[in-house]
């Protein structure tokens, strides 16, 4: 009931007489683990920020115009259109109470049987607050297009100047992290530099844009093989991209990036990959955390509890042959997902179950048109056949058949066009700190 100008909101979760499986994060772990979930034994209840399920391998390329946001979103809603006892809330959880067993909301408390955290990573700055304020993230579908909008209009700005100073500094871009993340934007820049800019701002000469990759590790790509890594670095150095290894951000005040060395960029676009960390709730328990993650068995239950379950990114499991716990992608998040699906019911009644087991499918990361690096077992090799499965291998994990056919066609209009048709500035946005853009926007709106 509204009143005045408040709605007074509530869960409005039916009771039942089935255990109450409560999922919090639509991310891979979150939805593998609703759609294997029988809702015959369970009432299932998924809570995430958002109506849709984000495939964040692609953010990359909506960031710089290859793709449409809604190639690589599915609504969650949508996705489970049919399945009885299922109830999907667009809420954060606030917090959880283990001893009452109830997780708290914006719109009031819930109890569950089962909770499953699958709440994945955000963007770690390591406390750097100044480099928060400034730097541009890159982990949502609202990050990418902040940054596709700051990069256009980066690119617009540069052709209206004359000054070739502030040219240079408009027409440099730092990418702090050299992991997949970094390298991929990379490899997507140095097209859009090659292959489109020069044709949409003629006045502009481009050779002179500046893409560096920073990292402070020793090599690109740190999680994949040395022969991987190596064979990135020569195909980005090929594209003309500014590697620079063993090299650590101090500072960003908007304007110049400062390394730990002295050494200094001036630039308005540092775009932050360089790290994560979990996304935790209030109310665990300290001892059920380690580095920002949550310490589960190898069932997936965390620590100390025995209804609480984390999957994905946010879950610590340390076994034999992963003593730091799984890999921060996609694949461990989708088979602990499937995993509870399919052994909750069997937990439930106290049965026997199999622990989890990882199956390594192998690392991809693409570079650029044609290029890319793959570790699938033994195997490290890199060129076309390596983009050929990175291609065949994000088609196949997009969660509709819609995602599929839009992503495909895009990228084949892209291959034989050499064109990105998503340079759009659907709505200017204005970084915290960048006193260009905030000269610019101000001098518009004064001239209106």
């Amino acid at each position: 009931m509204e009143t005045g100008n408040a709605l007074n909101l509530s869960l409005n979760v039916p009771d039942t007489t089935k255990p109450r499986v409560v999922i919090v994060g639509g991310g891979f772990g979150g939805l593998y683990t609703a759609k294997k979930l029988s809702t015959k034994y369970f009432q299932v209840v998924l809570f995430d920020k958002h109506n849709y399920h984000t495939f964040q391998p692609l953010l990359y390329q909506v960031a710089t115009a290859a793709l449409q946001p809604d190639s690589i979103v599915g609504p969650l809603r949508k996705i489970f259109t049919n399945r009885d006892d299922f109830h999907f809330r667009m809420l954060k959880v606030l917090s959880i109470n283990n001893e009452t067993q109830e997780i708290t909301t914006t719109a009031g408390n819930l109890h569950f049987d089962y909770l499953i955290i699958a709440t994945g990573m955000k963007t770690n700055f390591f406390g750097n607050k100044e480099i928060e304020q400034y730097a541009l993230p890159m982990k949502t579908i609202p990050n990418a297009l902040n940054l596709r909008s700051h990069l256009m209009q980066m690119f617009e700005w540069a052709s209206m100047t004359q000054d070739k100073t502030q040219q240079d500094k408009i027409l440099t871009i730092v990418l702090a992290g050299a992991g997949p993340t970094g390298v991929e934007l990379a490899g997507a820049l140095s097209e859009l530099r090659k292959h489109v800019l020069p044709k949409d701002y003629p006045q502009v000469d481009f050779s002179g844009m500046k893409i560096y990759l920073v990292d402070g590790m020793s090599r690109v790509l740190p999680p994949m093989s040395e022969k991987a890594s190596a064979i990135t670095q020569k195909t980005l150095e090929k594209f003309g991209i500014i590697i620079k290894n063993d090299t650590m951000v101090e500072s960003y005040d908007g304007r110049t990036l400062r390394f730990k060395s002295g050494e200094t960029i001036n630039t308005y676009t540092v775009i932050w990959s360089a790290g994560v960390t979990g996304e935790a709730i209030d109310g665990l328990h300290k001892e059920w955390m380690e580095r920002g993650r949550i310490l589960t068995d190898v069932y997936c239950r965390v620590t100390g509890s025995n209804n609480i379950f984390a999957i994905g990114d946010i879950a610590l499991m340390k076994t034999t042959a992963y003593p730091k716990g799984h890999p921060g992608v996609a694949q461990p998040a989708i088979q602990m997902g499937k995993y509870l699906g399919k052994h909750l019911k069997a937990m439930h009644e106290g049965k026997e179950v199999p622990p989890f087991k990882y199956f390594d499918k192998g690392s991809l990361a693409t570079i650029g048109r044609g290029k890319a690096v793959a570790d699938i077992w033994k195997l490290h090799f890199g060129g076309r056949p390596a983009w050929w499965i990175w291609l065949f291998v994000h088609l196949t994990f997009l969660i509709t058949f819609r995602n599929k056919l839009f992503v495909l066609v895009n990228w084949f209009w892209n291959y034989i066009t050499f064109d990105k048709g998503n340079r759009l500035i659907i709505r200017p946005y204005v970084k915290s700190g960048n006193e260009l853009a905030k000269q610019v926007f101000k001098e518009n709106e004064t001239a209106a």
